[in-house]
């Protein structure tokens, strides 16, 4: 019984053994000493005769099999194909035998030979006109039999001697053009596209003249019926290329005709490809003629039997709006789109993809020649497209949660997606101060859609419905929180790349410039958290990493306290809990620029102690490297007195730390922490830096950190340390470091200013309150003396109102001064204008900061916003 199994499963015994010899000789890889010896290369040949030696006489290569995926085994099989009656073991038997029999060298020799064509450019520079002369003809000769890597590598080559002007026009003409054009015909299909690409490419640099003779000129028959698919669809690539090289009377004299031709062509193939090709065409013979000529067989295209040529003359049609005038578009233009739409949702759906895709382009271009009926139309049509391949329950479709097909069909989802993407021209084409009312909930249809791609093609451009709503942006706050709390990372990933902006323009309620009110988004601080946390769960660090630095925008959008109460913490426990070294770094850039723009002393004084007690005074030492790559960062955002006041001496200390890797880091350091010292003023730092160093020379132990010190000491002996008493000498670096320490002087002028406005305002509550209730009292008392007696409260307008004229004038002081600079987040200055008299320029990122007043303080700070204060005290962390 056993033995009737394995003869059915395998076949007969005898026939397995002969499989195993036969399989033998295939698994050869080791060469005889002849074999050897043919592919052995003199060394003392220079190169371009090594090329030579190399391609040598390619005439017995033609019946040789090389592999089974070879250019030689298709020439091989053309003559020796097996019957349908052979068995696969006997193909492979006699395959096997003549491999053996012919030699198994050609395998390395085609390897060398496709060597010297990759090579081939720098042969060129290195001897032009002897590789001209010697290389080239042996390389014309060898591409005949050649297989697909080595012609694929003569492509680009070639076209790489031509963008890189290698050789002069009239020398690539005599010398590459009639390879490229007898490489064309090549019988496989990657091959003659190869070199056809390279063609293309070619046709740009080519004079007028040369293109005439030697390639519209063999156009003629070769886009003839007769000629192959192949061909026909090359010329089809062609005529559309030279017909940005001509005059409009040589294309239509010339081109023209051949371009009805294949327009007519009985494969769909070709008449799709010559479709695609019209709109080059029309711009090269101007508007009265694409009238005339183009624009007919743009509506024969469109009604033909073909899917895929129907799609191409929509997409030509839409592409080729602008040469259409009004009296096109309205007679003939929109019937046949609205044919076109109409038949897609009857009768052929594989074409709904590519129509939802150009529908944007299409409205936006028919929006001026449309009247209202069509308008609505199109509207609706779109509307339409964004529901697609979803299954209402109950005819609601408010969210899309509600409903959702059991099998969504892959390109109904396509549609929606296009739908998405079309949403920027389609809020155009209704205008945006119909959003709230026309497409608002289509497009909230669209941010709920049940599929990731949808959501993600919304979230990425966003940010372009936001600019185009303007002030009605409040009108999609709920919708950007929906996408931040989105389940699936790739949507918050899309949002990423302009959250920023989008920020930015939904508090400033769209206002471009900036404003000094900011617009309360609800959830939008939770909806971040959420954000953050669904990023730190995942395995995706890169989205977390990319995330917390977009966090840095924040100071720009909510208010210190704000940041303070929420978002610090979340940068702590990154830094001390998160496994992954650029999250860890993220965060701590991140919170850099959040103290950077915090404008409390005292709370920017508790973030540097607990960064000091939490971090560099911690227990594990993957907590105190953080401690110096945060350093690293506020050396880049702060001003070097603002460095040296806080954490200075603090990184010094890490000199002595028992870990040998914080050592090298700390020693790495050095030349940085001499670059924030100036003298006199710091001379005592100094000292304290160069003890540091001495002791780390004479009572280093471990043999890397002394190699390391060792370095790191020639440097900082080379360098130079910046000097006060010479302010005419400061580099730009020092001028921008001066900016720097203006800009955090102003924030503690700013903040006085505001603790001074705070406590007028409250005394001057205060004194109200005591003046009402005298005057209530006052009141009483005259009721109980005389029922027709009256006292008059005090008046106090003159009083408040100076107050408040005091309080306003020394805030507009300090805000003219920050008008013409801008600092960016990232603690880089991207411009600079010279300054007329008093303080230094602040960014006018900054100035929102220092000008809100405490009112806002007080809307940002309210309880339903902020939660208690978190402790910063020491706490040390586990190692």
């Amino acid at each position: 019984m056993m033995d009737f199994n394995q003869e059915n499963l395998f076949g007969q015994i005898e026939d397995l053994q002969e499989l195993s010899f036969i399989e033998r000789p295939v698994r050869r890889y080791l060469k005889t000493p002849e074999e050897i010896e043919r592919l052995t290369v003199d060394e003392e040949l220079n190169d371009i005769e090594r090329a030579v030696y190399l391609l040598g006489d390619s005439s017995h290569q033609h019946f040789i099999v090389r592999n089974w995926g070879g250019g030689s085994v298709a020439s091989y099989q053309s003559s020796r194909s097996f019957s349908s009656s052979q068995t696969y073991r006997d193909f492979i038997r006699e395959n096997v035998v003549f491999q053996k029999s012919t030699g198994d060298i050609s395998s390395g020799q085609d390897v060398q030979r496709t060597s010297v064509v990759v090579n081939l450019p720098n042969l060129m520079r290195q001897n032009t006109s002897e590789t001209i002369r010697r290389v080239v003809p042996k390389i014309r000769e060898v591409l005949h039999v050649a297989g697909l890597e080595m012609q694929l590598a003569a492509a680009v080559s070639f076209l790489t001697i031509l963008q890189e002007e290698l050789v002069s026009i009239a020398a690539y003409i005599h010398s590459f053009l009639p390879i490229i054009l007898v490489n064309l015909d090549h019988r496989d299909t990657v091959v003659s596209n190869a070199w056809l690409e390279t063609l293309l490419t070619v046709i740009n640099a080519l004079p007028k003249e040369t293109i005439r003779q030697e390639i519209l000129s063999p156009l003629v028959s070769k886009a003839q019926l007769s000629q192959t698919i192949q061909s026909r669809l090359a010329s089809c690539k062609i005529l559309g290329k030279v017909a940005r090289k001509f005059e409009s009377h040589i294309i239509k004299r010339d081109i023209l005709p051949l371009v009805k031709s294949l327009c007519q062509d009985v494969e769909y193939e070709v008449r799709s490809c010559m479709c695609r090709q019209l709109e080059y065409i029309a711009q090269g013979i101007g508007v009265e003629q694409t009238k005339n000529a183009i624009l007919p067989e743009l509506v024969e295209l469109a009604r033909d039997e073909g899917s895929s040529v129907r799609i191409a003359a929509f997409d030509t049609i839409v592409n080729l709006l602008v040469m259409f005038d009004s009296d096109d578009r309205t007679q003939i233009i929109f019937p046949l789109v609205m044919m076109f739409c109409e038949k897609s949702f009857k009768a052929d759906e594989t074409i709904l993809a590519p129509l939802s895709h150009q529908l944007g382009k299409l409205c936006h271009g028919l929006s001026g020649n449309l009247t209202d009926e069509q308008h609505l139309w199109f509207l609706d049509f779109y509307k339409k497209f964004s529901t697609l391949g979803l299954q209402h329950e109950n005819g609601q479709s408010e969210h899309m949660n509600q409903f959702y097909a059991a099998d969504v069909d892959a390109k109904y989802v396509s549609v929606r997606q296009n739908c998405a993407y079309n949403l920027p021209a389609m809020i155009l084409f209704v205008d945006p101060k119909c959003f709230c009312s026309e497409l608002y909930p289509t497009f909230s249809t669209l941010c709920h859609d049940p599929e990731t791609l949808v959501r993600r093609t919304v979230a990425t451009g966003f940010h372009e419905v936001i600019k185009l709503l303007g002030s009605s942006v409040h009108i999609v706050h709920k919708d950007l929180v929906a996408l931040l709390q989105d389940e699936s990372l790739e949507v918050l990933d899309a949002l990423l790349d302009h959250l920023p902006e989008i920020l930015r323009l939904i508090i400033t309620g769209g206002d471009h410039v900036g404003t000094e009110s900011k617009v309360h988004v609800p959830d939008l601080i939770p909806a971040l958290s959420v954000a953050e946390q669904r990023a730190a769960t995942s395995l995706k660090w890169r989205i977390h990493e990319k995330l917390l630095l977009t966090f840095s925008c924040l100071p720009q959008v909510i208010s210190s306290d704000q940041i303070y109460y929420k978002f610090l913490p979340i940068m702590f426990r990154i830094m001390t809990t998160n496994n992954v070294l650029p999250v860890q770094r993220a965060s701590a850039r991140t919170l850099c620029v959040f103290v950077r723009y915090n404008r409390k002393q005292e709370q920017r004084q508790e973030i540097c102690s607990k960064l000091i007690e939490q971090l560099g005074q911690g227990r594990s030492c993957w907590n105190r490297l953080r401690f110096l790559d945060t350093c690293e960062c506020i050396m880049d955002l702060f001003s070097k007195a603002f460095f040296c006041k806080y954490f200075f001496l603090p990184v010094l200390e890490l000199s002595n730390d028992p870990v040998p890797n914080v050592r090298i880091k700390f020693c790495y350091m050095l030349p940085k922490l001499k670059s924030t010292l100036k003298l006199p003023a710091d001379k005592h730092l100094l000292q304290q830096l160069e003890l540091c160093v001495k002791k780390l020379l004479c009572q280093e132990k471990d043999k890397d950190v002394t190699a390391i010190v060792r370095i790191i000491t020639l440097e900082l002996d080379r360098m130079d340390t910046t000097m006060e008493s010479f302010p005419k000498r400061l580099q730009e670096k020092d001028l921008l470091d001066h900016k720097k320490e203006k800009e955090e002087s102003l924030l503690l002028e700013m903040e006085d200013v505001e603790k001074r406005g705070e406590s007028k305002s409250m005394n001057e509550k205060k004194l109200l309150s005591s003046f009402n209730k005298d005057g209530r009292k006052k009141n009483k008392l005259g009721r109980s003396r005389s029922l027709g007696g009256r006292v008059a409260p005090p008046k106090l307008t003159s009083d408040k109102s100076t107050m408040k004229l005091t309080t306003t004038a020394s805030n507009s002081q300090i805000a003219t001064t920050t008008k013409n600079a801008f600092l960016s987040f990232d603690g880089t200055i991207q411009s600079h204008s010279p300054s007329s008299g008093g303080p230094s320029n602040l960014p006018s990122c900054s100035s929102r900061f220092y000008s809100a007043n405490s009112n806002e303080q007080k809307t940002n700070g309210s309880k339903d916003t902020l939660p208690k204060k978190f402790n910063l005290k020491s706490r040390k962390s586990n190692p």
